[in-house]
């Protein structure tokens, strides 16, 4: 009797055994990434084998193409893979045909060229002008010296746009509160200067003349402009704390953290008529590309406002 058992591994196959072993040995890799890595590049040998590629040197540029595109739209007994999950499927794909190729296995990488799939843009999230309003209104609640400190605190972050590593890092010499600016240093360790408007300016000099003197009696606090409760300079995470306790006061349902603030401050002056190169220079960004995710944001305003209000949109 002829014994019988699995049928012989093609050349495919050993050439991902071949790869899983130089990930395993050469590299280290963890043991999820091996099952994970396992994992997609049995589903990649199964779609060439369904097309009939058996051979490492047979895949073609535009295999590996529509391996991509059947990821992403799925199948009948199988839902689509996101963005993030398709991009990782990728990466072992490109890992395989980069180590073939380096090895002589194949002349060519069929996959050098095959982009893994962007994910979409994300817009910045922003609260109304009316929420943040309340959140500030709610920052008053309590006995100085720390109620006038909260308020400073979050009119800057939204006054300037400031992130909050800029806004902790402050020294009372970075505020003309005369000329009504702050001087911010941002990322990379570029400086800016950033007009604050009128409520912004009258609480941080009322913290300054009615609360930090107390709160600096209490430790050694340098140059710092925000301190905590000890006199020493506020730091991140107490910051990101008085910001959630505000406004789960002020009742906000929003998720709402200092960058809210920063997205609530550029999405609001572009609805304003701001032009878009000037808020790129108020947050300090290095690329206009990334101020313009803002634009869209107030382009969706446009439209909500437009259905609202045009005779004719409906």
């Amino acid at each position: 009797m002829t014994p019988t058992g699995p049928p012989p591994a093609t050349s495919l196959e050993q050439a991902v055994r071949a790869f899983l072993d130089h990930v395993r040995v050469e590299r280290g890799a963890a043991a999820n990434t091996l099952v994970a890595y396992r994992r997609d590049l049995g589903r990649y040998g199964a779609f060439l084998a369904a097309r009939g590629v058996t051979e490492p040197g047979a895949v073609r540029e535009a295999d590996v193409t529509d391996f991509l595109a059947d990821l992403r739209l799925g199948g009948p007994d199988r839902p689509p893979l996101a963005v993030s999950s398709a991009a990782r499927t990728l990466v072992a794909v490109r890992g395989l045909h980069r180590f073939l190729a380096l090895e002589g296995v194949t002349g060519a990488d069929p996959a050098a060229q095959v982009a893994p799939p962007s994910p979409p843009s994300r817009l910045p999230k922003a609260i109304p002008v009316e929420a943040v309003e309340r959140l500030l209104s709610a920052a008053s609640v309590g006995d100085p010296p720390l109620s006038l400190r909260d308020r400073a605190l979050l009119e800057l972050l939204y006054g300037a746009g400031a992130r909050i590593s800029e806004a902790v890092g402050l020294d009372v010499d970075d505020l003309d509160l005369e000329g009504r600016a702050v001087r911010l240093l941002g990322k990379g360790s570029k400086e800016r200067v950033v007009p604050i408007g009128r409520y912004a300016a009258e609480s941080l000099g009322a913290y300054l003349t009615r609360a930090r003197p107390a709160l600096a009696a209490a430790g050694r606090s340098g140059p710092a402009l925000f301190l905590g409760r000890r006199g020493a300079r506020l730091s991140r995470q107490s910051a990101w704390l008085v910001l959630q306790a505000v406004a789960e006061r002020a009742g906000l349902r929003e998720h709402v953290s200092p960058h809210t603030l920063r997205h609530s401050f550029a999405t609001h002056l572009l609805d304003g008529g701001a032009d878009v190169r000037v808020v790129q220079e108020l947050l300090g960004h290095a690329s206009v590309t990334t101020t313009q995710l803002y634009t869209m944001v107030s382009v969706h305003r446009l439209r909500e406002v437009y259905a609202e209000a045009h005779p004719r949109a409906r």
